[in-house]
């Protein structure tokens, strides 16, 4: 059977076939705060961590620590009890810690909005500094974790061996409408149906448009 990759095709039946799925934490936090301070602790917190471990610590952090003054007059041994079990924990409250300085020193107090601006922070990478864009700015960008890249990659959109090199090839070939949904539509997909070991190919809602590459045929 011959494929076509019908890009549109498939953000139309994602959009459409997993409504009511679990949101990504990102959108979860930001439509319950809407503001960039919670959105962006909490995608440093979620590096190599689970939702539901960094979505329970977020609840815990954040009935104490609402503000960068607040992280200020914190500890770094307290934010450690903090965010513990979130993986990375010591590392990532010396981030936190250092957080509200550079803030301050590089961008006046306030959050950046632009790729080049954030990844000078402590903690934050492409895919943090992606988020906070489309998600906090409502700006086209493209956020590429292990699902965004695993799925791109079987479904024979793109063939890329790393997270960056995904990111740089969606940059040139996905139309820019999609960038904002992309890691949205394909968290959910991967945490739910298209997960990395033994994903769910017969329920996939784009199973007819899926090259299946590198899957076993028992998954199909």
């Amino acid at each position: 059977m011959s494929f076509i990759i019908n890009i549109d095709i498939i953000y139309k039946t994602l959009k459409k076939e997993l409504q009511g799925y679990p949101i990504p934490l990102a959108e979860q936090i930001q439509s319950k705060y809407k503001d960039a301070f919670f959105v962006l602790i909490s995608t440093i917190l979620s590096a190599r961590t689970k939702d539901t471990t960094t979505s329970k610590v977020c609840d815990k952090l954040f009935s104490k620590i609402k503000s960068f003054s607040d992280i200020e007059r914190t500890s770094q041994k307290n934010l450690e009890e903090l965010i513990y079990p979130v993986g990375f924990y010591k590392t990532k409250a010396k981030h936190l810690k250092a957080l509200p300085i550079e803030i301050k020193n590089l961008f006046n107090g306030r959050i950046p909005s632009t790729i080049e601006e954030l990844i000078k922070l402590p903690g934050v990478g492409r895919k943090t500094a992606n988020l906070i864009i489309s998600v906090c700015f409502n700006k086209p960008a493209i956020c590429v974790d292990t699902h965004v890249h695993r799925i791109t990659n079987r479904i024979g959109f793109i063939q890329t061996t790393s997270t960056l090199k995904t990111e740089i090839e969606l940059r040139k070939k996905l139309p820019q409408k999609y960038w904002s949904d992309t890691n949205y539509l394909l968290v959910i997909l991967g945490q739910n149906i298209c997960l990395p070991r033994n994903p769910k190919c017969k329920v996939c809602p784009i199973n007819k448009y899926c090259k299946k590459i590198g899957i076993s045929k028992s998954s199909f």
